[in-house]
């Protein structure tokens, strides 16, 4: 078991060179799906799920995944250290390479639960519940965390935190590179307000080299993702950019990133290839939108893509829609696109 562990491990460090960051409402196991289509080498996280609703059940629904999707990983939030290494035992019974906790999310919602980015201020807390969760997990736990909260110095806390999480058997981190403020920004301004730092997190690779440590926060290319793994970065975290324009980023990642073989594929064949997994869905009783959604930016800075985001967002949720809908968003683009050259 402890070979198949390192194993598993090396592999998902190895995959972490590039990651598409756990998004609230978003990460789904069919957006991973589709994510997955594109690349076969990034890792890919769930949305967070709390532990309580892991504990007691009722999120039970949301571990569901197909095994096209590894690797994946299970982000948990919470700050019971029992809670949690009871979740991390079901999710890694379930089959994820990775559990992650959430030391980064700073939504009033998760603060009053007592975890993500509040737990900043707690590092002896988050060792804790990480050392619990590594001992009922039999595979890897890592954090995802950010620099500081509120007026905390991250020159100074930063450091503790990670000599003090690591000290409880984690070995990688993924570190947003902005504070989180804790009153007065939403969430959504915690993602564009607070500055970067991105000289400090590189900072943290040169105080701690034996810790796999990955970039997160306002990487929007493949060519940034290259220059922070050129600077020593162990990874890159990427986020709402993989989500709005995916083929952007996933397409060209195996082979930017991982260095394997260039593969000739158009965004047109990615949406084809879904189409049996659409069926699929559909027959089970899923509704076309719950998977469209997702897509609508594979076409994104193409010529005429808004037709085919209209036709999706005006049809896909009609009980008559199916596979035939994406189909005919296409063929609308490309006469779009023939009108446009005539």
């Amino acid at each position: 078991m402890t070979d198949q562990i390192i194993h598993t491990t090396a592999v998902i460090a190895r995959a972490a060179r590039l990651s598409v960051a756990p998004m609230m409402e978003w990460t789904d196991r069919h957006c991973r799906f589709f994510h997955r289509q594109m690349s076969s080498r990034a890792l890919l996280y769930t949305e967070m799920v709390t532990s309580p609703a892991l504990v007691r059940g009722g999120a039970l629904h949301l571990l569901k995944y197909s095994t096209v999707e590894h690797p994946v990983a299970l982000q948990l939030g919470g700050s019971d250290p029992a809670e949690l290494a009871e979740a991390a035992r079901i999710g890694a019974e379930h089959g994820y390479a990775e559990i992650n906790l959430n030391v980064g999310c700073p939504s009033d919602r998760v603060q009053n639960g007592a975890f993500g980015a509040i737990l900043m201020r707690d590092p002896k807390l988050v060792a804790e519940c990480c050392a619990a969760m590594i001992k009922a997990s039999a595979v890897e736990v890592t954090v995802k965390c950010r620099i500081g909260v509120d007026d905390q110095t991250p020159s100074d806390v930063l450091p503790e935190f990670l000599a003090r999480v690591a000290g409880a058997g984690v070995g990688r981190f993924t570190i947003h590179a902005r504070k989180a403020w804790l009153q007065g920004l939403s969430p959504k301004e915690n993602r564009d307000i607070p500055p970067l730092d991105y000289g400090l997190v590189q900072q943290m690779k040169g105080l701690f080299p034996a810790l796999h440590l990955s970039l997160n926060g306002g990487i929007t290319t493949l060519a940034q993702a290259q220059d922070a793994l050129e600077r020593g970065m162990d990874g890159v975290m990427i986020g709402r950019a993989a989500y709005h324009q995916p083929a952007d980023i996933l397409m060209e990642a195996d082979h930017m990133i991982y260095g394997a073989p260039k593969v000739e594929r158009t965004r047109e064949d990615i949406v084809m290839e879904m189409l049996p997994y659409i069926d699929a869905h559909i027959a089970e009783g899923g509704k076309l939108g719950q998977v469209t959604r997702h897509m609508l930016g594979i076409f994104a800075g193409q010529p005429g893509a808004r037709y085919w985001k209209r036709h999706l967002s005006e049809n896909a949720h009609k009980h008559s829609s199916g596979s035939h809908t994406v189909v005919d968003a296409i063929e609308m683009m490309h006469a779009a696109r023939d009108n446009l050259t005539a």
